[in-house]
């Protein structure tokens, strides 16, 4: 069987395997990218946040990225019935970025898997992975083609595969998530009926009951996304067998946006991932890490899918980059405790979004400008910023707050 030899292999070419491999390329490291799909495909994902614009300035997409004209994000609007609230990223309390992109994930993953191989990255997909032996660090990967089987020797694996969960599988990795099961149903729409101006380009979060809300997502091409989030029980219960009509019910039930989307044509049938939280045991072992959605994945509400990816897909790079030229890395503290915070922290405002805990700070009518800007910088994906006492703090200082407005 043919082997090839690489230092790094990256397994998934989505946002976390492309920040990696550029890094590891950047630094002249021998990397190989498998990818089980063809590209573009489609992926949900689509509402990025200001921490990830970091992780493509390090990895040198956003040039080429800004060729294509996404739609740029500068905050993220949330509505309760006549209730609004708004954040922009630009009054956040951490330094950083104050914007980023919403977009069509297919053509976004593409155009970076395109930069990749315009320098010179070898990309391999429709490629499967089939069985990862360890030798120590070292590893035999088994992958499958339609040009048949092979191996690749690498010194270092990122799994990077998403909700393909490749070496959690492999490995029996997978751990049960702490979060209650949810549901979402999503649909591509040609928003014709789209207002002018940040009214219609605003991504928003409209919450239907404390439990349930609707995402709108608008693209620069005038399709916009839209999806439901819900406890499982509850989408259970309203699903029809025609998904078409379940979702027209759904926009019905937002005031907001029932007559935006009237009749909106569905530019494919709604989709619908069930029980989507994720968790493992551990985001490394000797050879490995476990990056993005491969590792954990937590809720769509404030978008942190990809930046959870990118960030820990930017600082395997970096690390194994350290352990391949003989430098010994505490992979526990440097990556694993690393990275466990700022998902921890996201894990406390999700948890208190639906408490209703987080609404009801959202949505009162008296706004703390200090505590909005803090909460901001969370939204922004600042969440290893421990001069925020909302990062600093996070396991009790919503419920704090939220006890006082009681």
């Amino acid at each position: 069987m043919k082997t090839e030899n690489v230092d790094v292999l990256v397994i998934g070419a989505g946002p976390s395997g492309a920040v990696a491999a550029s890094i590891l390329h950047k630094n002249g490291i021998k990397v190989k990218v498998v990818e089980k799909q063809k590209f573009p495909r489609f992926v949900i994902g689509e509402s990025l946040i200001p921490r990830v614009m970091d992780h493509f300035d390090e990895a040198g997409f956003i040039e080429g990225v800004l060729e294509k004209n996404f739609e740029k994000k500068f905050g993220a609007r949330f509505l309760r019935g006549e209730e609004v609230c708004n954040f922009d990223f630009s009054q956040k309390f951490s330094e950083g970025w104050d914007w980023t992109w919403q977009l069509p994930r297919a053509e976004f993953d593409k155009t970076l898997t395109d930069i990749l191989e315009s320098r010179g990255v070898d990309i391999e997909f429709e490629t499967g992975v089939e069985n990862v032996e360890f030798h120590g660090t070292d590893s035999i990967t088994t992958v499958v083609n339609a040009e048949g089987t092979k191996q690749i020797h690498a010194k270092f694996i990122i799994d990077s595969s998403g909700y393909g969960r490749v070496l959690p599988r492999l490995l029996d990795l997978d751990a049960p998530s702490v979060l209650d099961p949810m549901a979402a149903i999503f649909v591509h729409v040609n928003d014709k009926n789209r207002p002018e101006g940040v009214e219609g380009t605003q991504i928003t979060f409209d919450v239907l009951s404390q439990k349930n809300w609707f995402w709108v997502i608008p693209f620069s091409d005038g399709v916009s996304s839209l999806g439901l989030v819900s406890p499982k029980e509850f989408l259970e219960s309203i699903e029809t067998d025609d998904l078409t009509e379940t979702f027209h019910n759904i926009i019905n039930q937002s005031d907001y946006y029932k007559e935006r989307f009237k009749g909106a044509e569905f530019l494919f049938e709604p989709k619908k991932i069930v029980s989507y939280s994720a968790a493992v045991k551990k985001l490394y072992g000797p050879g490995f890490t476990l990056t993005g959605n491969s590792a954990e994945f937590l809720d769509p509400v404030f978008s942190s899918g990809v930046c959870f990816a990118t960030e820990s897909g930017a600082l395997s790079a970096k690390l194994a980059i350290r352990q391949l030229r003989g430098e010994t890395v505490d992979w526990e503290t440097e990556y694993e405790q690393y990275i466990m915070y700022g998902v921890n922290v996201f894990r406390s405002y999700v948890k208190t979004w639906y408490t209703g805990e987080l609404q009801k700070l959202f949505f009162h009518p008296e706004v703390n400008e200090d505590v909005r800007r803090k909460i901001c910088a969370v939204l922004a994906g600042y969440v290893w910023d421990k001069e925020n006492p909302f990062v600093a703090k996070h396991d009790r200082a919503v419920q704090a707050i939220a006890h006082v407005l009681i």
